[in-house]
């Protein structure tokens, strides 16, 4: 049987986690078998900004930071399962991609 990876992306871990309920609900309701969630590390996204604006001045800074959170997930993949996961509402700002596995 074939298998589908399926790597989810995005900066709202919420968003990730009810994603992945819902895929998980699909495995079970389907019979397949399913690893995952597995948690990917997390990146970070770091920039350092000056505060004043013509660069007079004591040199503070402000440091802004944006985390990319991701998952992995492993699926049987047969025909019922993969209509019913590319059915699934994806929620703004979360990437999701699948690539099918033999």
């Amino acid at each position: 049987m074939q298998r589908a990876r399926i790597k989810l992306s995005g900066t709202d871990h919420k968003k990730l986690e009810d994603l992945c309920a819902q895929l998980r609900e699909i495995a079970q309701k389907t019979g397949v078998d399913m690893v995952g969630p597995i948690p990917l590390p997390t990146r970070r996204l770091r920039v350092p900004v000056r505060k004043s604006p013509s660069g007079d001045g004591t040199a503070t800074w402000e440091r802004w930071e944006m985390r990319v959170h991701k998952r992995l997930i492993d699926i049987g993949a047969d025909e019922r399962t993969m209509r019913q996961i590319m059915r699934v509402r994806v929620p703004n700002g979360v990437n999701i991609e699948i690539e099918l596995r033999a």
